[in-house]
């Protein structure tokens, strides 16, 4: 593995799990009480998220949870850019969830480090927008697309054939000329898997491995969570934390959360019980 992301303005050491605060700009996220955005709440949360020690922020102006309905290009942008802008001297990188390469072009730019694709760069032009540059890449698994995903998904085994997509995935970036340091996988969790499809998917999650790439793990909130505690999405903490150290407990390099504070703390303590040196 790689022990070194390279992610635009950054090297990223991950040696130890990271952890990456979700901050999505929508109006729904961060209303300014007319149902507005309100840029300001926005970068006020990442700071806050910083300050509670996230490593990264991953940025995203259009929902992907399932039956999300598509926002327009020029839109998108209208609402990530400022963020990005009044985010830059965070002093951590700036990750955009983002399938769009018209997307892609215009964060880039402006300064984002990473590129978070649920599309995993099939989108014409995709992978020409990131191709020439240093950010770095999540490359994510997804069984048809957030409007429908969820409606019956089916695999002959989730393992094998998401393993297979990551590598047909690889195969193709190395072809375009991405070096390796530059990606991190993500397998998908709640992206057209049923749950029990999901918890397979955890359970043999080294089995998923493909070479020497790292693993991006978001299971934070997700339905999969809600499906056995039977909790609304924000009452799942505790099950988000916990899918959260089993799956660096597997293998897991950088966890997607919006839990920063409490995710930084179950780390700290998964990585401590960890170091035989501390005694």
């Amino acid at each position: 593995m790689p022990t070194i992301l390279q992610c635009g303005r950054f090297e990223l050491d991950l040696e130890r799990p990271l952890v990456m605060g979700i901050l999505n700009v929508t109006p729904d996220s961060f209303s300014d009480g007319t149902g507005e955005l309100s840029i300001d709440r926005a970068v006020e949360r990442a700071h806050r998220m910083v300050e509670d020690g996230a490593d990264m922020i991953d940025i995203g102006g259009e929902s992907t949870r399932p039956g999300a309905n598509p926002v327009p290009l020029a839109e998108e942008l209208d609402r990530v850019l400022p963020v990005i802008e009044a985010l830059r001297g965070l002093n951590v990188p700036l990750s955009v969830d983002t399938f769009k390469p018209g997307v892609m072009r215009g964060v880039l730019k402006a300064g984002a480090d990473m590129i978070n694709d649920i599309r995993a760069l099939q989108e014409p032009e995709a992978l020409e927008a990131v191709s020439g540059t240093a950010c770095g890449l999540c490359i994510m698994h997804m069984q048809g697309d957030p409007q429908t995903m969820q409606l019956a998904p089916q695999y002959e085994d989730v393992v094998d054939e998401v393993k297979a997509f990551l590598e047909e995935r690889i195969s193709t970036l190395t072809q375009a000329g991405i070096a390796p340091n530059r990606v991190v996988l993500d397998p998908g969790f709640g992206f057209g898997k049923t749950p029990g499809q999901n918890y397979t998917m955890l359970r043999r999650l080294r089995e998923m491995r493909v070479g020497n790439y790292p693993w991006l793990l978001g299971f934070s909130r997700k339905s999969m969570l809600g499906h056995v505690v039977g909790r609304a999405p924000r009452e799942r903490v505790a099950a988000s934390l916990a899918a959260a150290l089993y799956g660096i407990e597997m293998g897991g390099h950088i966890l997607r959360v919006h839990d920063v504070a409490e995710t930084v703390d179950a780390v700290k303590v998964w990585r401590t019980i960890k170091d035989e040196s501390f005694v």
